[in-house]
């Protein structure tokens, strides 16, 4: 619709003019309403079920294996020339720096070395099926690991059988809520959670994992607690029975873990020394105690040999006073995995949907703890390693878990000899990273 009108130029101002009449055309464009009917509708749960419904039907059955197997994106896609040596020297380096690393973690979480090394093996293969991430590395973490020895600790003494059968019913409980929360697509939940909460909780655990390391360096026991007070009370309390040896070890070896670490992060062409770093940890220390039998150090010991069997977890009658520790560990793998598994895949150039990163993480849990393994989840440490070797798929965790496998059936008798200064010192250079004082 046009109007034209006429009016005189200047006319407003109250001035004689002489000029002529200018004509304007101007356009009205009636205002439309929105459609409420329409609107309410588009916005009913009805229709967002149908939009659901048609999508499902519309897909095929390779988009129904790839939404079930999520591997299979990736294997359909394999450039076996350009992608197989980097994955394959990829899952070398990480699977050589996880097994050291499983070891302390599970002497973090008061379990036996074994039972680290079990975590480190069937989850990888699960995840590497079910996980959208195709860097992430799965296994045992420092930060699930204090968790499970805060709270079972104070359900029984971690001597006892009970703790054990304890920890690898969290891990089923833990895949559980995993799986849970993926297929109901609740991972949004964690975003409440504020960057300073997490960043004081991630702190104050590492400082707490590095005390609790103490004993080790220092050669005498120090209190199991989750709070930081206690733990210096104790470590200054026991300072008569204070050990040069074990001390002297544990500082050399963590000040070598410590500058390996810096020259991998800080000088490109030396990156793989980042992932060696572990391994030299171990083999230095074992070499000293295998030439010097010094008596004032404490070594692991012996290590079961073979591969996990299939066990159905026990003690289910403890499964009420684990839920709110399984719910925290969920948060932490939500956090922790799902996080720098989508900076990972961002990087890569793929996409990953979190909600099916959780349920993939949560199949990993159950198997796992089918095979005596405890909560497990993606490690920044080894996840990062994984992406600066070059890994381009799931295979470099398969890989890791032949590593991890071929550990268990040929390795276990050298692992006797590792000090425990070693393995602490692993931890505590694995945690410094966790500290942000920055941020406080």
């Amino acid at each position: 619709m046009e109007i034209t009108y006429a009016s005189p130029s200047n006319s407003d101002f109250g001035g004689e003019s002489s000029m002529p009449t200018t004509t304007r055309p101007v356009r009205i464009i009636p205002l439309q309403h929105p459609e409420t009917t329409s609107s309410s509708s588009n916005a009913s749960p009805w229709a967002a079920l149908g939009r659901w419904r048609s999508k499902v039907v519309s897909m095929t059955w390779i988009e129904w294996l790839e939404l079930f197997l999520p591997c299979f994106r990736w294997i359909r896609t394999y450039k076996w020339r350009e992608y197989l040596q980097v994955d394959l020297m990829a899952g070398i380096t990480v699977g050589v720096m996880l097994v050291p690393q499983a070891m302390s973690y599970a002497k973090l979480a008061g379990l036996e070395p074994i039972y680290g090394l079990y975590s480190g093996f069937v989850p990888l293969f699960v995840y590497a099926i079910f996980g959208s991430s195709r860097q992430l590395a799965v296994g045992p973490v420092a930060l699930v690991s204090l968790l499970v020895s805060n709270v079972l600790s104070g359900i029984v003494d971690s001597t006892d059988a009970l703790y054990t059968e304890l920890a690898i019913l969290l891990a089923l409980m833990v895949g559980i809520m995993e799986c849970i929360l993926g297929l109901l697509r609740l991972g949004w939940i964690i975003r409440f959670i504020s960057h300073s909460v997490i960043s004081g909780f991630t702190t104050a655990s590492a400082i707490v994992i590095a005390l609790s390391q103490a004993k080790y360096f220092l050669g005498y026991d120090v209190e199991r607690s989750s709070k930081i007070v206690p733990l210096i009370v104790s470590i200054i309390s026991g300072a008569d029975a204070f050990s040069w040896p074990p001390f002297v070890m544990g500082s050399v070896i963590l000040a070598i873990l410590l500058t390996v670490k810096h020259l991998g992060k800080t000088r490109k062409y030396l990156r793989f020394l980042r992932a060696a770093g572990p391994l030299t940890a171990v083999l230095s220390g074992t070499i000293f105690v295998k030439i010097f039998n010094p008596s004032s150090i404490s070594l692991v010991g012996d290590i079961p040999q073979g591969l996990p069997s299939f066990s159905i977890p026990k003690a289910f009658g403890y499964a009420t006073s684990l839920i709110p520790t399984a719910l925290l560990i969920t948060g932490v793998a939500i956090l922790e995995s799902v996080g720098i598994a989508k900076a990972l895949a961002a990087k890569n150039g793929y996409e990953l949907d979190s909600n099916q990163e959780l349920f993939g993480l949560g199949v990993a849990n159950i198997f796992g703890s089918f095979f005596s393994a405890y909560p497990t989840t993606g490690s920044f440490s080894r996840s990062a390693v994984n992406h600066e070797s070059g890994a381009k798929t799931g295979l470099s965790g398969i890989v890791m878990g032949f590593i991890m496998g071929c550990a268990l059936l040929f390795m276990t008798e050298l692992f006797e000899s590792i000090p425990q200064c070693a393995l602490a010192a692993i931890v505590i250079s694995a945690v410094i990273g966790l500290v942000s004082i920055l941020q406080f």
